[in-house]
């Protein structure tokens, strides 16, 4: 490690979830040899968050089975960490923070990795509604499970058609409930996805069960003795014991903003994570960061930007010179089908449909800007999402009419424009 850092000196990271505590393994790893203290809300050991929708919503392991490291890994690596307390205020002028039972802790470097929180929409009686619940931490999904396991008839209703809306609705579905999802749009993931794909899954929520209803605005709940009644605009109503709310996240910014720090859809950073507090520095979900390959900034809420930005913060901060350069990923797994993604569509002019030959529930759509790949979503389909991902970094021109051709063998030699 280079600079002049010596074991005084003090890095705090506010937040111990995927880029909290990824960056600070990566510190240490970096040769910080200084204090590295985390704070973070959530009282429980830090777990990893992809699983709670999928399979620790259907099982009945505690979150011990789900952790991003033993607390023991902590103690190894000299990681102080806080849990149940959280920062309140940033003083940049005296490079302190303050802390929610009244104390303060010196820093000489801070991470903010705050991330984000479940939105409730303005619903009117959606705060007295018999459970009702978000889904972003252990204790929603706890709180789910319970209520479900106490539940007589197990009509569950879920508002919101995104990702983690039907995934949601996939393990409750598994469980034993009878489940509904309200989407707001046309369609559902009709913000990230084409038409064939929302399709796709509306197809496979209705064949395992599932009532995805589209064109639903909730205006308003009623909730009498443990029963919920959802009404929609059209007039529609349906019945809940249990609703779980998943219409998106609001960043959780205001720290960063009350201390004066650049926002713009997010904590505006460098490509090392950077502030404009050159002591500061912001990763993961909160972040509004520039991605070189798409050459815009953008936000981000996945675990794999988390993770890399974690890595190159902890590589920046140990003057290594690093620069954020990945290519966006993503996935869902729902019933027997995993979706993969890589790359962001947004600006795409032209959309391509590989089929597989004899396999229903195994394709890939491929987002072109002219003839240029922007994305591609696979189903069932790793080899998509493999060769996608090298099409992307290398920038290569690829053969449309080859790339649809399902006869034709499906390897970068045979795609490639000649």
């Amino acid at each position: 490690m280079s600079g002049n850092f010596t074991k005084e000196q003090i890095c705090v990271v506010i937040g111990a979830s995927h880029a909290g505590v990824n960056f600070a393994f990566s510190l240490r790893k970096e040769g910080w040899q200084g204090e590295i203290i985390l704070f973070d809300k959530d009282p429980m050991l830090p777990y990893h968050r992809p699983p709670l929708s999928k399979a620790y919503l259907t099982s009945e392991d505690g979150i011990e089975k789900n952790l991003l490291k033993s607390a023991e890994s902590y103690k190894n690596e000299s990681i102080n960490l806080n849990l149940g307390v959280w920062v309140s205020t940033i003083n940049r002028e005296d490079k302190t923070v303050v802390l929610s039972d009244g104390g303060v802790q010196k820093y000489d470097k801070l991470v903010i990795a705050t991330g984000a929180r479940p939105m409730i929409p303005p619903i009117p009686g959606i705060d007295t509604a018999d459970h009702l619940y978000p889904l972003r931490t252990a204790e929603d999904v706890e709180n789910i499970r319970n209520a479900f396991n106490a539940s007589l008839n197990k009509r569950v209703v879920v508002i919101g058609g995104g990702y983690i809306g039907l995934e949601t609705a996939a393990s409750i579905k598994k469980l034993g409930g009878t489940v509904t999802v309200l989407e707001r749009e046309k369609r559902v993931l009709e913000r990230v996805t084409t038409p064939k794909m929302s399709g796709f899954f509306e197809q496979l929520h209705a064949i395992n069960g599932v009532d995805v209803l589209t064109n639903k605005n909730v205006v308003s709940i009623n909730t009498d003795k443990g029963s919920n009644t959802i009404i929609c605009e059209d007039g529609d109503t349906f019945e809940a014991d249990i609703i779980v709310v998943g219409v998106g996240v609001k960043v959780n910014m205001e720290l960063a903003k009350e201390a004066g720090l650049n926002i713009e859809n997010g904590i505006l950073v460098d490509e090392t994570a950077c502030t404009n507090d050159k002591d500061i520095y912001a990763i993961g979900d909160c972040t509004f960061h520039h991605n070189p390959h798409y050459k815009r900034y953008i936000r981000l809420e996945s675990v794999q930007n988390a993770v890399d930005q974690a890595k190159v913060a902890a590589a920046a901060i140990c003057e290594k010179n690093p620069v954020y350069d990945s290519i966006p990923w993503f996935w869902s797994d729902q019933y027997d089908v995993k979706l993969q993604m890589v790359g962001l569509s947004e600006g795409y002019n032209d959309v391509l449909i590989r089929e597989e030959e004899g396999e229903n529930t195994k394709f890939s759509i491929w987002y072109f800007k002219d003839d240029i790949l922007l994305a591609v979503d696979g189903i069932n389909n790793a080899k998509a999402y493999v060769l996608g991902t090298k099409f992307i970094k290398d920038g290569k021109k690829i053969d449309k009419s080859k790339l649809t051709d399902a006869s034709v063998p499906f390897k970068p030699a045979n795609l490639l424009m000649e």
